[in-house]
């Protein structure tokens, strides 16, 4: 519905859901006829979904980016590429979260469990959360999140969930404690092993 010099007009598209209309870019003519003159642009399509085999390359590159700019590490491309191939081909280690936008993969998670005697119960720990520069701050990772709390809820047995991370990313925590998630009092300790194959 538009407004002006005290006419009101309303524009009718069918399925509006999938269309933006940039508002400031209409122009009328008033005459004998009303001449509505203006730009529709296409919203872009998302979808957040289970992640698929072909999505691999996506999720490795989203690894590699995180870990140069969050530990300024660079990892073993061929070890990764392994590492992210082994979740496909083993439910048991856990499943991937993407966000699809108009056919790119502009974010993603991994989710793995852990088993809890104290509460019968398992936690889903959330891991490699990524989203690329140009997709950051539109919420990404809070519906992936709450894509996650519903595949939770269908599972029935999952008691909560838990994540890591880093001390200096205060961005991050703010978003986490927004969602919900509160900072526990336990610290993490962790010791590689030297000899292990890959």
């Amino acid at each position: 519905m538009f407004q002006v010099q005290g006419f009101r007009f309303q524009v009718l598209i069918d399925r509006p859901e999938t269309w933006n209309l940039k508002l400031g870019t209409w122009n009328f003519a008033l005459g004998k006829t009303l001449k509505i003159t203006g730009h529709v642009q296409h919203r872009q399509v998302m979808e957040i979904r289970i992640a698929r085999k072909e999505d691999a390359a996506a999720l490795v590159e989203f690894n590699q980016a995180m870990a140069l700019e969050t530990e300024h590490k660079t990892l073993d491309p061929d070890v990764l590429t392994a590492g992210v191939s082994a979740v496909f081909s083993d439910n048991a280690k856990g499943f991937y979260v993407v966000v699809e936008e108009s056919g790119i993969v502009a974010a993603g998670l991994m989710v793995t469990t852990e088993w809890s005697d104290w509460r019968n119960g398992w936690f889903w720990w959330i891991q490699s959360v990524y989203v690329r520069p140009e997709h950051r701050g539109a919420g990404l990772y809070g519906q992936m999140y709450e894509f996650v709390k519903a595949k939770a809820e269908a599972a029935g047995n999952v008691c909560g969930f838990r994540l890591y991370v880093e001390k200096e990313n205060e961005r991050a925590q703010r978003v986490y404690e927004k969602l919900g998630m509160e900072r526990t009092y336990y610290l993490m300790y962790e010791e590689e092993t030297k000899n292990r194959s890959t």
